[in-house]
């Protein structure tokens, strides 16, 4: 391949799999020209504000055992916890007085009745507390739609549930073969939410055992078939406790695996300009300037951690997660200092909706 050849592909106003294939496999040399279309795409479609999201790990249980993830149930060795409403509320306060306008609340999967009414009242408090001004972000999993009403109704408005892998093979092979691991139910969950009236996004990870650059562009495809609002990608990251761990030596080295992750970014930027894409956590794992990097090729959201410190080693679902012991404002200036090296400014006191999802729903 050469560098004319990647500008052409560019200059195309869609990208078919094989064009996906070409630039996924770019060298160092040739990838300069993706991510300077990738920065040139955001700059245009998005402006060049990033958007807080403040992280909340509310809990750690999960009933899930998915092979890649360190708060699996099967993981004996984390003490599970579950955040207290104050210890919420304390966090949530941050956001408000520290003006992020936006918080994501994350936890493993849980289906219970207890578990769902308490988020329920949570997201009720919140918007009392707040007077409406932050808007919510949910990141726990796969709910039944009367759930997701709920939750929606009580003052959610956008939802990640990251898919991990597109193709149902890998699925398989990633998870448990059960119900509770099924691949259909993922999807079908995904089109319940946006039926339900949330913003949708999803996600992979870059790098997994098993996995290869199609199966990566069919991940690209599939974000674009569904018409996502926003999505969360990064590498994966092996962790000891897991059953996937014994696959380690026949990964793609770290970087490599980085490096793979940008240009999932910067092409996914280029092929669907107005949505919202994180600089994820994992970025900065590998990289001590991985999310400056991503948000300098494409991305325009991050989240920095409000979890209570104490909490923060028990939330690992990968090795080597950074800031771990940062307290809320020690996070937030060090990502200050990070955007405004990657040449971009915060959106202070602006929920940063999805432009695509606005968008598409004034077109229907």
């Amino acid at each position: 391949m050469i560098i004319d050849d990647v500008e052409k592909i560019l200059e195309k106003p869609s990208f078919s799999k094989k064009d996906l294939l070409y630039l996924l496999n770019t060298s160092e040399k040739e990838r300069t020209s993706l991510f300077r279309k990738a920065k040139e795409t955001k700059g245009k479609y998005v402006g060049n504000k990033v958007y807080f999201r403040g992280l909340i790990e509310y809990s750690n249980y999960c009933k899930k055992n998915c092979f890649y993830c360190g708060i699996r149930a099967g993981n004996s060795r984390y003490a599970r916890y579950r955040m207290t409403d104050s210890e919420v509320m304390e966090a949530v306060n941050f956001a408000y007085v520290n003006n992020y306008a936006s918080i994501v609340i994350q936890s493993g999967e849980q289906t219970n009745k207890t578990f769902v009414s308490k988020v329920e009242s949570t997201l009720k408090r919140i918007s009392q507390q707040t007077e409406g001004k932050i808007h919510v972000t949910l990141s726990l999993g796969e709910q039944s739609e009367e759930t997701y009403r709920r939750w929606f109704e009580s003052g959610a408005h956008r939802y990640l549930l990251r898919i991990e892998v597109s193709n149902p093979k890998l699925y398989k092979k990633l998870h448990p073969n059960n119900y509770t691991h099924d691949f259909q139910r993922r999807l079908d969950a995904l089109k319940t939410l946006r039926n339900v009236g949330y913003q949708v996004g999803t996600g992979v990870m870059i790098g997994l055992p098993f996995q290869t650059l199609s199966d990566l562009a069919d991940d690209l495809l599939f974000f674009r078939e569904f018409d996502i609002d926003m999505a969360g990608m990064g590498p994966y990251i092996e962790h000891v406790d897991t059953p996937l761990y014994q696959f380690r030596d026949e990964l793609l080295p770290i970087k490599d695996r980085f490096d793979l992750s940008l240009k999932m970014v910067a092409i996914l930027r280029i092929m669907m300009k107005n949505i919202n894409i994180a600089a994820t956590t994992a970025m900065q794992t590998i990289d001590p300037q991985g999310r400056e990097k991503a948000l300098m090729v494409g991305a325009n959201v991050i989240m920095p951690n409000l979890t209570p410190a104490k909490y923060r080693h028990d939330y690992l679902l990968y090795e080597n997660k950074p800031c771990l012991d940062e307290e809320a404002e020690e996070c937030k200036s060090c990502l200050e200092a990070r955007i405004h090296m990657a040449g971009d400014s915060i959106g202070y006191g602006e929920w940063g909706d999805s432009r695509h999802f606005h968008e598409r729903s004034a077109s229907q």
